[in-house]
């Protein structure tokens, strides 16, 4: 059955700054949290869907890859060293451990499972607990990119549609950008990560419709297209994604207050990269 887009992990340097970009394009963000190995992430949260700004906390104990394991710290820390952006995509799950012996039967991924909770703030302060177990894959194909599924087992706590007003009044995430020399070498691991087995495929790549959002992978003169800036191929990565909800002409207006640059395309207005901390935003016509 497929997967509905879960959240996009976006590791940042700074992650104050990151927070006060995304504040200035009308986004809610949440308060800093830790994780218990020491990464540290900022939410935005939407129906469904999020974005985790994540960095590396002060103090953080990041445990190495091993065999059989996957360290998500480990992950986060390698992606800030090679550049800012989205470093995971995530979809989520009601099984996470059924989802685990799928994707080692399918041979995208054999890690053992990943558990962990952490405590967070209500509006009103309030702390509450917040748990999540999670079932990591691979693309051989694109060992920069991260992908995993996140079972929520306190989603009542996580949820709160008081995070989900935003000035720029964005509803979620319509789609997450990868680029990719030839696109239809993933499509054989997207399918089986997302349980999606209808894929679309034009000139352009190829295209994972999920039940919230879509994945899609493409060249980097298609990506170059949308994104209105030259996108090179290699290697495979993600370079952004696209907001749905928002009202352009206002967006428009509110990044000319915050001295923010932007530039119309095919999807959208879009900010590019190298005003947004390495991930391109493009809110949605």
């Amino acid at each position: 059955m497929p997967r509905g887009l879960d959240h996009l992990v976006i590791a940042v340097h700074d992650l104050d700054a990151a927070g006060k970009l995304y504040e200035a394009m009308g986004f809610l963000v949440g308060a800093r949290n830790r994780h218990p190995w020491g990464t540290e992430n900022r939410i935005v949260q939407m129906p469904g869907v999020f974005l985790e700004l994540i960095t590396l906390g002060a103090g953080a104990a990041i445990e190495p890859h091993a065999p059989g394991r996957f360290s998500f710290g480990a992950f986060v820390r390698d992606s800030l060293a090679r550049r800012e952006g989205i470093a995971l995509t995530v979809l989520e799950s009601d099984d996470s451990g059924a989802d685990r012996d799928r994707f080692a039967a399918a041979g995208i991924g054999d890690f053992a499972p990943f558990f962990f909770e952490r405590q967070a703030l209500r509006p009103d302060g309030t702390s509450v607990r917040v748990a999540f177990s999670l079932a990591f894959a691979q693309d051989r194909l694109a060992p920069e990119v991260g992908f995993f599924v996140c079972q929520q087992h306190e989603p009542q706590n996580f949820w709160n549609p008081a995070f989900q007003r935003h000035p720029n009044g964005a509803s979620g995430v319509a789609a997450v950008l990868m680029v990719s020399e030839n696109p239809a070498a993933h499509a054989e691991f997207l399918s089986a990560f997302s349980g999606e087995r209808e894929l679309v495929s034009n000139s352009a790549g190829v295209a994972v419709p999920l039940p919230r959002g879509r994945i899609e992978v493409m060249t980097g003169a298609a990506a170059s297209w949308v994104l209105g800036a030259p996108v090179g191929e290699e290697p495979p990565r993600f370079v952004g994604f696209s907001v749905a909800g928002t009202d352009v002409a206002a967006m428009e207006s509110r990044l000319a207050a915050a001295r923010i640059p932007c530039r119309p395309g095919p999807w959208g207005l879009v900010v590019p990269a190298e005003a947004a901390m390495g991930t391109a935003l493009v809110f949605a016509r």
